[in-house]
């Protein structure tokens, strides 16, 4: 029998988006490893965060209610096998990862260390979000940090500092920024990225020693460019310095056929004159793969023309099950050369 995500996150089937993200908020501070130390808790940690994945996703919710964890992660004895989802249909299956969850919701995945380990520096990777993934302000957060400062919220800050003076004399060096090139496709449906850096780690007779480390940035659906994911303290370290955040910045790979525009992507029909004035019938191209036909017989497409179709454009980042438009424009192509004869045609024809 498969997993009840319902039950595990303590909801009913019709919870809107807003009680799935509280359970889930409320769910996960009460399991986090770092302050619960029970038996069973990191496990439970863990399910709440494979059940707030799924029933986060508008899509991965629909294939869940209908054919159940089987179905959506397309075991061999489940009811949503490929007959049920159509050929080349992809699975979810959970990365393992619930302090990565955790991360993208609140910001960070280690946030009781500063609380509970005074001794030692609030460390922990840290993942900031952009605007749209800001937490509200029944976080239960607020009773540690007290009121919001600035247009961020307490997590806005640059870091949790218990440290008394140990760190004082201590600069940190500055952020190292990346580039992180995601397609088009990977912001419609959201990605797994993991990331090689290579850092000097001190050793406890003071030389240092090249790392590799492997950082993973789970990309939400809709996210946009420019968004910012930062890893705290991942840089060199050092006797006398506190190592610098790695931080990723969001970037949209060019695309051959599609441009961003927020939530909506543009595409550009090219179109000879004689279909821009006598009509024609074009297949747009989607995201997707599908197309879409949009036929025009009556109407005389100008170079001013625009053409909206709804819901074919990017997930919106507040609310992934809700998408953008796909913009059409037209650019009409005029024949480099005409005869004298088709002149005097078209000087007798046209208005």
């Amino acid at each position: 029998m498969g997993k009840d995500y319902y039950k595990t996150l303590g909801i009913t089937k019709h919870a809107t988006t807003e009680q799935i993200k509280k359970a889930y908020r409320t769910l996960a501070l009460k399991y986090h490893p770092d302050k619960n130390k029970t038996a069973g808790a990191e496990e439970k940690f863990k399910e709440v965060a494979e059940a707030y994945e799924v029933l986060s996703d508008a899509k991965k919710r629909e294939v869940y209610d209908k054919f159940g964890e089987e179905g959506l992660k397309g075991s061999a004895g489940g009811r949503g096998g490929p007959s049920a989802h159509g050929p080349g249909a992809t699975y979810y299956e959970f990365h393992n990862d619930p302090r990565a969850t955790f991360a993208q919701f609140f910001g960070t995945s280690s946030p009781f260390q500063g609380f509970f380990n005074f001794g030692e520096p609030s460390g922990g990777n840290r993942m900031f979000l952009d605007d749209d993934d800001l937490m509200d302000t029944n976080d239960p957060f607020t009773s540690f940090m007290g009121p919001s400062r600035g247009p961020g919220g307490a997590f806005r800050s640059q870091s949790f500092n218990f440290n008394g003076s140990r760190n004082k004399d201590k600069m940190q060096d500055n952020p190292i920024e990346h580039d992180l090139y995601v397609t088009l496709e990977d912001i419609l449906k959201g990605c797994v990225k993991k990331m090689k850096i290579s850092r000097k780690v001190l050793q406890p007779d003071g030389t240092s020693n090249k790392e590799d480390k492997l950082l993973t940035i789970n990309v939400k659906p809709g996210w946009k460019s420019g968004t910012k994911i930062t890893f705290q303290k991942e840089g060199d370290q050092g006797r006398n310095k506190i190592p610098a955040d790695i931080v990723f910045i969001i970037r949209d790979k060019p695309h051959p056929v599609f441009k961003r525009d927020g939530s909506d992507i543009r595409y550009k029909a090219n179109i000879t004159l004689k279909q821009a004035l006598c009509g024609c019938v074009m297949d747009i191209p989607t995201l997707t793969g599908e197309t879409i036909p949009l036929t025009f017989a009556k109407e005389i497409i100008k170079p001013s023309t625009v053409k909206r179709i709804q819901g074919h454009g990017l997930p919106i980042p507040k609310d992934p099950s809700r998408k953008g438009d796909l913009i059409v424009t037209f650019d009409i192509v005029f024949p480099s050369t005409l005869s004298p004869s088709v002149k005097d045609i078209l000087r007798d024809m046209l208005p």
